[in-house]
């Protein structure tokens, strides 16, 4: 079986979804953390009802610093654990005392954050500073493994080989097109194999047809 091509994936991917873009509603780099934050093991849309209320209260990092998780949890209960209330407020305490109650625009500055990962950090850096970036969450590490254009075990690799298969200035554009997919067709229980357009292209399915070949 010849080798998946990577760059024809990445053109179908584009034209299946030109208009690929962030599903989580944010307009600057304080909601774009804090949104992201609340996404973990949340959906977008369940995130998205829960916002506009906190970013009224809490406009910025430095009157969510001054917040208490008594107060703020029951606003974001709804998108899981306490503890991402406290990691939020305590990741704007942060950057009130460490950048003046501005988002820093490095990662190694956002991943010294309580709760904030590289996903994070990298959902950050693409979304609200234009940085060049890859975030894999688990859409993006489930398509990209079963299309072809990795070959990994973990999360870590995903996105260093996704680094290496995806040209640099496509990354931001990929990551979207990647969720868009994961969500719309290439779902995790049932995928809608024979509706995609990249089912002659996917390595899975290229796999699973020369199998049933034999």
């Amino acid at each position: 079986m010849p080798p998946v091509s990577k760059k024809a994936i990445l053109a179908t991917l584009h034209e299946m979804y030109p208009d690929a873009r962030p599903e989580l509603n944010f307009t600057n780099p304080y909601e774009t953390l804090v949104a992201t934050m609340l996404s973990a093991q949340c959906t977008d849309k369940q995130v998205n009802k829960v916002t506009p209320a906190v970013f009224a209260r809490y406009p910025d990092a430095a009157s969510m610093a001054a917040a208490s998780v008594e107060d703020l949890y029951p606003m974001v209960k709804s998108c899981g654990f306490k503890s991402k209330a406290g990691n939020i407020i305590e990741a704007c305490r942060l950057i009130v005392a460490r950048h003046g109650g501005e988002i820093p625009g490095t990662m190694e500055e956002l991943t010294a954050l309580p709760g904030v990962g590289r996903k994070t950090a990298n959902v950050v850096l693409a979304n609200a500073f234009h940085v060049p970036a890859l975030a894999v969450d688990t859409h993006v590490f489930r398509v990209s493994n079963r299309l072809g254009l990795a070959d990994a075990k973990t999360v870590e690799e995903t996105e260093k080989q996704l680094m290496r298969a995806i040209p640099k200035k496509d990354w931001c554009d990929a990551h979207h097109w990647l969720i868009w997919h994961g969500r719309r067709v290439c779902k995790a229980q049932h995928p809608l194999c024979g509706e995609c357009a990249l089912r002659p292209l996917c390595k899975t399915a290229r796999a699973e047809k020369k199998a049933a070949e034999k």
